[in-house]
């Protein structure tokens, strides 16, 4: 179903699902502030491809595992579209190894990107966000399965996860919705980086329907949890992965 005069904020919003989230959104009728890391010039594409669909967007720029940035996105929010309806924290890295071999650094780039991030959107949200409102934040499948590799990865997405259960009950009385969304194994750039095609090709065939997720599985997902029609979930994680977990 689609909305009138509604704001949606997206981060990661230039590439990927992220990319796809804010196109989704914009053709239920939202206008987008569209977060994005350094990529400006695909960000503004996806600016272009929002404004052919007849609804407005803002562009911010920066590491929202920053509060400055984070209020910037907020603060872009409020004086560009006056309203600030749903939030999508979407930004995310994944750097694999054992965690025997993980470097602590790559361990706390991944704690900042994907769950201190996630900490400070939502408690930004929360302050922000009208009744009606939602919260909804991406996390991983590869959770369910505890695949080797992706420690550090899991141990940040959980977090999101842990978060989004909280968020929800804090919110109490407010009538806006948290939820998770979690992807398996999807077509993206983050996930296709560092792969052989050997373990591409595996991976697509561990789900029952036998083949890789597209951003726009993830999109659909989290457009109806936007929408109307998904006011009544509230605080879960919602696996999109074909039956990958």
């Amino acid at each position: 179903m689609s909305v009138e005069s509604k704001s949606a904020m997206v981060t990661g919003a230039s590439k990927g699902i992220g990319r796809d989230i804010a196109l989704a959104l914009a053709r239920d009728g939202f206008d987008i502030v569209l977060g994005f890391g350094r990529d400006r010039a695909a960000a503004q594409a996806v600016a272009e491809e929002i404004a052919a669909l007849g609804r407005k967007t803002v562009l911010v720029a920066g590491d929202v595992a920053s509060p400055e940035v984070v209020t910037n996105l907020f603060s872009a929010a409020q004086s560009t579209f006056g309203r600030l309806d749903t939030v999508v924290i979407n930004a995310g890295i994944m750097r694999m190894a054992p965690i025997t071999r993980a470097s602590l650094a790559d361990f706390d780039a991944m704690m900042s990107v994907n769950a201190r991030s996630a900490f400070l959107m939502m408690a930004a949200a929360g302050e922000q966000l009208r009744s009606g409102g939602s919260i909804i934040a991406l996390s991983s499948s590869v959770i369910a399965k505890s695949m080797p590799g992706y420690g550090p990865y899991i141990a940040s997405k959980l977090a999101v996860e842990g978060l989004v259960k909280v968020m929800a009950n804090e919110l109490r009385g407010r009538d806006i919705t948290v939820n998770a969304v979690a992807p398996g194994p999807t077509a993206t750039e983050l996930f296709l980086h560092g792969k052989s095609q050997q373990q591409i090709d595996a991976l697509a065939q561990a789900a029952p329907l036998e083949r890789l997720g597209l951003p726009q599985d993830i999109s659909a997902v989290v457009a109806f949890l936007a929408g109307g029609q998904g006011r009544w979930i509230n605080a879960q994680t919602i696996r999109v992965n074909g039956g990958f977990a």
